[in-house]
């Protein structure tokens, strides 16, 4: 779940980097919040793909149903964080200076952490788990060889 965060992390410093701006506290602010997001985007999946593999479902199934069925999900938690910013990311007026790093931390961390963690977290949680895929092999008894 936490594998969100150094990919919106990555994402937040581009979206600084592309604009311009330079990091500042509520740049660091903006980080702070981005995480929160990127975790809770992080679990809305796994916590998913969990649950299907505890129903019994085939690891890949579980996977890629998972990741389909938490797809809208997550792309709305993502629009809404992000669109709520645009205003404070283009404002030229009173408090500019102090919004702008902000805004531009959340949605650039916010794009490069959905994209990413639609892509990577299911392909680690495939990493992860790929030792419970292996076929249950019943027991066969031991047959001993007749003594001659």
């Amino acid at each position: 779940m936490f594998t969100g965060i150094p990919l919106a992390l990555t994402g937040g410093v581009a979206a600084l980097w592309l604009r311009g701006i330079p990091f500042s506290i509520s740049a660091g602010v903006g980080f702070i919040a981005l995480s929160g997001v990127a975790v809770l985007n992080g679990l809305v999946m796994a916590s998913f793909i969990r649950r299907l593999l505890d129903q019994g479902a085939p690891l890949h199934e579980a996977i890629v149903n998972g990741a389909r069925t938490r797809l809208r999900p997550v792309l709305m938690t993502a629009l809404v964080a992000s669109l709520g910013f645009v205003p404070m990311a283009v404002n030229v007026g009173t408090g500019a200076e102090v919004q702008r790093p902000l805004a531009t931390v959340v949605i650039g961390g916010i794009i490069s952490s959905t994209l990413l963690t639609l892509l990577v977290l299911p392909a680690l949680f495939r990493l992860v788990h790929r030792n419970q895929e292996r076929p249950i092999v019943e027991a066969m008894p031991s047959v001993e060889p007749m003594p001659s």
